[in-house]
């Protein structure tokens, strides 16, 4: 779950390891909920539904909350880290779940993926830790201080990698 943008699907792409320049390509905006096939990694399965962050669908989520996660084991909330802009939204959508599953006692992991982590704003002043810390990881905690959760940075990009084949 996330805005509309946040990089949801390509996190969907990378996990099922269907991620190819082209795939990148052909995305448009998921509208409403796409439940993707199981996903086998290892001994584990996993189903993954990915829903779209167009604020009509987010207020049709949270209305039928009960459906959209019978029988969930974890939710990934998805924070396009680049949308600086969007900040506030977003945090105000995931205040919206908290409340929505508070209310149907829903108790389950969530995990918090700060997106598009790319390499080159490492660097860049508004991507240091004391400045996200203090615009959405603090802000993060305390919305889910009943819930189990964890915060990551995450990237569908990886440096350049070179195997020798000969």
């Amino acid at each position: 779950m996330g805005l509309d943008d946040a990089g949801k699907t390509s996190l969907y792409l990378i996990l099922s390891k269907n991620a190819n320049l082209l795939n990148y390509t052909k995305l448009r905006p998921t509208s409403g909920r796409e439940i993707y096939p199981p996903i086998v990694d290892g001994t584990d399965l996993y189903s993954i539904w990915d829903f779209g962050g167009q604020l009509e669908f987010r207020k049709k989520y949270l209305e039928s909350m009960d459906e959209n996660l019978k029988d969930v084991d974890k939710i990934i909330y998805v924070i396009d880290i680049q949308a600086i802009q969007r900040y506030d939204e977003s945090l105000t959508y995931l205040e919206a779940i908290v409340e929505a599953m508070n209310m149907r006692k829903i108790k389950v992991p969530i995990s918090i993926f700060l997106h598009k982590f790319d390499k080159e704003l490492e660097e860049k002043a508004d991507y240091k830790m004391d400045v996200l810390k203090e615009r959405l990881i603090d802000k993060i905690s305390t919305l889910l201080a009943d819930f189990y959760f964890e915060i990551f940075k995450t990237t569908i990009y990886t440096l350049f990698n070179k195997v020798k084949l000969v």
